[in-house]
């Protein structure tokens, strides 16, 4: 059984709602009292460039799992939300720090997103492991 694009692209999206509601909430933590703007646009900014970002991450993983011939086990879901998350802490340090105009802040809220995020990426892989829709089951030995 493999994922196929369908599946990869509702993956995504069912990420990035999961992803933006915490940088948003992470972000106006960080920034503190009357943030909520910069924090917002923190989050908004995140739906161009993740979006994106997580399907080539998804891609990458499903070439990988068929060329290794792996399953998608929880030491594998805990791998993909490592390198994920390298990707995405990037990604968000940057953007708030534009935003921001900040460094200093933008490493406060890429450091926290670390955390949670790994965490969300985590239980968001499992879920997804469970849900059968999207997958291509092989037949007769062909895809």
């Amino acid at each position: 059984m493999h994922e196929s694009h369908y599946r990869s692209i509702l993956k995504s999206i069912s990420w990035r709602l999961v992803g933006t509601m915490d940088t948003i909430i992470v972000s106006w933590f960080i920034i503190g009292p009357g943030g909520h703007l910069k924090a917002l646009s923190i989050g908004a900014s995140e739906l161009l460039t993740k979006v994106g970002l997580y399907y080539l991450h998804e891609r990458a993983w499903v070439y990988l799992l068929l060329k290794k011939q792996w399953n998608q086990t929880p030491r594998i879901s805990a791998i993909k939300a490592i390198s994920w998350r390298a990707v995405g802490t990037i990604d968000t340090m940057v953007l708030a720090t534009i935003i921001t105009g900040n460094p200093f802040t933008g490493l406060k809220i890429g450091g926290t997103e670390l955390l949670t995020k790994i965490i969300l990426y985590y239980l968001h892989e499992r879920a997804w492991a469970r849900l059968p829709l999207g997958t291509v089951r092989k037949w007769f030995g062909r895809n």
